[in-house]
């Protein structure tokens, strides 16, 4: 029970709410991890001599909050602390602790959090390092692994995402609940972005690949503080339906398959059951909202035994259904494939056309472009697109994907000519 494993693992559990307390109580991000970081490394210290507290995260409150009262104080900083009598009061301070956390504020401490690194003044490679290294913990090294930067670049980039954010400010007060549910938009769309970084990662052991389950982790969070909130489950479950694919995506040589040509018996069972029963649950709340569409598009691809048995006409009604609801070039573009399968590629040609002023620099808009010219016979034009699409990859994996669907082209245009 008190081995380094146990502890890191409950430091790593407690730490968005214990966090999250610490910055409502102190106001300001810094001042908070650093209490956090002592009270971690004090734990480390008497844990496995003392044992655990009964609770690890009120334990990890009380002392973080008491270390960041000193350090201030040796600062000669106070501002607005509590009563002598109260900070002195150590009687049954974890208790009271404990009690508060069941009943009271830590779900917004939590949200707040999160809502912090996602504040809108910053860009999005800034809201995932933020996040990353914030609730989620990870080193500033491992964080610039994954974006392939120095770690005195992505140390600065984290500085200053700081110093933006505590200069835009943020308020402490319990949020309203219409301000409650913009904030939980927000931190849906942050944590999927931060998703989406590691789920593009053609190489799983490329450090960003981990990030796709740290954002499953704080979506199971956010479901676990906000239950009855049919849009988080929706997130969820199509995180989880996406991920349940990794095993089938790549084969051998680390290229990529397409999810047609994937081996579905590869895909992760548990994960679709789980999500499907998310997703059954999240539809009953009838609140239709992007993430559950979404989701719902991928359940009909992972019920489909095979890639023929897909219900494209389903699809394709929840397609138009995303497209009322969060207007996109991107969600056309996607909903273009469906078009191609069942009216043809030359109708999903008409229907992406008109998207490519917005779409110039999007790998997947020349990608498939080049797939549906391919495929009515107009060779010059779909190797211009794919050549497009190359220059646009974002890795070796998609840019050699590409390259092969260029090679099958030439020998299809060579076939006739070598009978």
């Amino acid at each position: 029970m008190t081995d380094i494993a146990w502890i890191d693992l409950a430091l790593a559990s407690a730490r968005p709410k214990a966090l999250g307390a610490l910055l409502r109580y102190f106001r300001n991000l810094d001042t908070a991890e650093e209490a956090f970081q002592e009270a971690c490394l004090r734990a480390i210290r008497t844990w496995p001599e003392k044992g655990p507290p009964r609770d690890p995260t009120a334990w990890l409150i009380f002392v973080g909050r008491n270390s960041g009262i000193d350090a201030v104080r040796k600062r000669a900083k106070i501002q607005a602390l509590p009563d002598e009598d109260v900070i002195s009061d150590t009687e049954d301070a974890e208790s009271d602790i404990v009690e508060r956390l069941d009943d009271s504020n830590y779900r917004d401490d939590i949200l707040r959090l999160l809502f912090i690194c996602c504040h809108p003044d910053l860009p999005a490679t800034q809201q995932i390092a933020l996040a990353l290294r914030i609730v989620s913990g990870l080193s500033v090294p491992q964080i610039a692994r994954a974006f392939l930067v120095s770690e005195s670049a992505m140390e600065q980039r984290i500085t200053r995402a700081k110093a933006r954010v505590a200069k835009a400010g943020v308020p402490f007060e319990t949020p309203s609940p219409g301000e409650r549910a913009e904030r939980l938009s927000i931190v849906s769309t942050m944590i999927y972005l931060i998703f989406n970084e590691g789920y593009s990662q053609a190489d799983p052991r490329h450090e960003a690949a981990a990030f796709s389950d740290e954002a499953i982790r704080l979506a199971r969070l956010m479901l676990h503080i906000f239950p009855s909130d049919p849009e988080l489950m929706g997130l969820l479950a199509l995180m989880l339906l996406q991920i349940s694919r990794r095993p089938a995506r790549f084969n051998a040589g680390d290229e990529i398959v397409l999810l047609e040509d994937q081996d579905r018996s590869l895909w992760n069972q548990p994960f679709t059951n789980e999500a499907l029963a998310l997703l059954d649950k999240a539809l009953r709340h009838r609140q239709p909202a992007p993430y559950q569409i979404q989701a719902a598009i991928a359940a009909v691809h992972s019920r489909a035994k095979r890639a023929e048995d897909t219900d494209w006409v389903e699809i394709d009604l929840l397609y138009r259904a995303l497209e009322h609801l969060q207007p996109s070039p991107v969600i056309t573009l996607n909903r273009a494939v469906v078009v191609s399968k069942l009216q043809g590629a030359q109708d999903a040609l008409d229907l992406i056309d008109p998207l490519g002023e917005k779409l110039g620099g999007y790998f997947y808009y020349h990608g498939l472009r080049g797939g549906l010219l391919k495929q009515l016979g107009l060779t010059s034009q779909a190797r211009e697109a794919f050549d497009r699409a190359i220059a646009l990859a974002h890795s070796a994996a998609e840019a050699a994907h590409i390259r092969r669907q260029i090679d099958k082209m030439q020998e299809e245009v060579t076939q006739p000519i070598a009978k």
